[in-house]
């Protein structure tokens, strides 16, 4: 007579019912954190970017680099430049090119105190991060000036100033 050999099968995980964290808007897909090193950040505001289906999957996919990128005004219209999407990885012939120029969505009226701002003074323009918000992609964008190597020095020097006061009240509430 055969014997029932029973096999111990593990249970699946259930699936998670959230969606990642990247394309849930809860964490940024991109973040140029060298920005806030080299520029005064001035004004910040926030854009809808023109992406093709293979670039959404590969911002999704935590695929994008900003650390380049700048904003440029041409013929009334934002233009974002030097962005780097990678390629998606399971895409075909179709696939995006990784550093194309893409067209920003902003309000005509915006357009025009930022050609007038970036011309004048001497501003140029940034952007901060790529983020998720309703299932699009939106860009925050920021007014900068260049930070001169003292500047950079003089920041260092602030910010290591403020965490000595910080750790010094730390110390002394805990002696107490």
């Amino acid at each position: 007579m055969p014997r029932n050999v029973s096999q111990q099968v593990r249970p699946e995980k259930p699936k998670s019912p959230r969606r990642d964290p990247v394309a849930a808007g809860e964490r940024d897909a991109a973040v140029n954190r060298a920005a806030s090193h080299n520029y005064f950040l001035l004004d910040k505001f926030e854009t809808g970017i023109v992406l093709s289906g293979t670039e959404v999957k590969s911002i999704r996919a935590g695929r994008a680099n900003l650390k380049d990128a700048y904003g440029l005004t041409k013929d009334g219209e934002l233009w974002l430049l030097n962005a780097h999407i990678g390629p998606y990885e399971h895409g075909n012939i179709f696939n995006h090119e990784p550093t194309r120029t893409r067209k920003l969505l902003v309000h005509k009226d915006e357009i025009r105190k930022l050609v007038g701002k970036t011309n004048q003074r001497g501003l140029t323009l940034i952007p901060l991060r790529l983020y998720f918000k309703n299932g699009k992609v939106k860009v925050e964008m920021a007014l900068a000036k260049g930070k001169q190597l003292w500047d950079k020095r003089e920041t260092e020097r602030r910010r290591t100033a403020d965490r000595e006061a910080r750790d010094a009240i730390a110390r002394g509430r805990k002696g107490a």
